[in-house]
C-alpha cells in the first residue's frame, strides 16, 4: 500500500490542534493509515491526576477499534511544530498490538518499522506460549492455581517398543498429615524421549519432583534437600 506521508502528517497536525494539554502545553497529534485505506486520528488528553493522562496513540487505537478495527499500516505522530515525534514506550506497545512489526512510523531521517522501534517486543505470541494450544511445558489454565504445589512423579514407560519418560502431577505435597482426600492426579504428562525433558515438564509445575527408575528406585529432582524416604538426588 502506497503511503502518503504528507497527507497523513496533515491529519496528525489537525488532530494535534484539538489536544487537551492545560498542564504541559505540549500538544501531540497522531494519524494512522489502516489496512482498509481509512485513516484514524488521536490527540493527547491530559488530566489533573497526571497518571491518567491519555497519549495521542491511546485515542488513535480507540478510534481504530470503534470504527471497525483492522491493522495499522503507517502512523504519523507530530508535536506542536508539526514535526515527526517518536511515540513513547507504552505507545509503541499499543502500536505493536494493533499494527505488528511491519507497521511503519514516520521518523527523521526515515520512517522506521515497529520491529526497529520495539525490538524483542512482548506480544500475543508470548501469551500463546503459556495459554495457547497445549505443549509439553505449558500448565493448563484450569490448573494454574495449583502451580508451585503438589508433587510430580517422573517415570519410564514404553511407547512403540521404545522406552520413553513421562510423569504425573499429584495433589499431595508429601506431608503425612494430608488426608487421602488431598491426593489425586492433577495432570498426566506427555511422552518425552529423555528423563531431563520430563523433569523440566515437572519443574514448571512444582518444586517437588521425584524420579522413579525402571526398578522402582526413587531419586529427588526437586528443590532443596531430598525428603525422608528418598535416599539420593537425581543426577540429570
Amino acid at each position: 500500500m502506497e503511503i502518503d506521508w504528507a497527507g497523513l502528517r496533515a491529519q496528525a497536525i489537525e488532530a494535534m490542534r484539538h489536544a487537551y494539554v492545560p498542564y504541559s502545553d505540549f500538544p501531540v497529534g497522531v494519524a494512522g493509515l489502516v489496512d482498509d485505506g481509512r485513516v484514524v486520528v488521536g490527540c493527547n488528553v491530559e488530566n489533573a491526576s497526571y497518571g491518567v493522562t491519555l497519549c495521542a496513540e491511546c485515542g488513535l487505537v480507540s478510534s481504530l477499534i470503534a470504527t471497525g478495527g483492522g491493522r495499522l499500516v503507517a502512523v504519523s505522530c507530530v508535536d506542536a511544530n508539526g514535526s515527526p515525534l517518536m511515540p513513547c514506550g507504552r505507545c509503541r506497545q499499543l502500536l505493536w498490538e494493533h499494527g505488528g512489526p511491519q507497521c511503519i512510523v514516520e521518523a527523521l531521517p526515515r520512517p522506521l518499522s515497529m520491529a526497529e522501534l520495539l525490538p524483542h517486543a512482548f506480544g500475543p505470541d508470548d501469551l500463546d506460549k503459556v495459554t495457547g494450544p497445549a505443549s509439553g511445558h505449558q500448565v493448563p489454565t484450569e490448573l494454574a492455581r495449583w502451580r508451585g504445589r503438589g508433587t510430580v512423579f517422573v517415570h519410564p514407560d514404553l511407547h512403540g517398543g521404545e522406552t520413553v519418560w513421562t510423569g504425573y502431577w499429584e495433589r499431595s505435597g508429601g506431608s503425612p498429615a494430608e488426608s487421602d482426600a488431598d491426593k489425586g492426579v492433577l495432570e498426566e504428562g506427555p511422552n518425552f524421549p529423555t528423563t531431563t525433558e520430563a523433569v523440566a515438564w515437572g519443574q514448571v509445575r512444582t518444586p517437588r519432583i521425584v524420579v522413579v527408575d525402571a526398578d522402582g528406585g526413587l531419586t529427588w529432582a526437586g528443590e532443596g534437600e531430598p525428603p525422608e524416604g528418598i535416599p539420593a538426588r537425581w543426577q540429570g
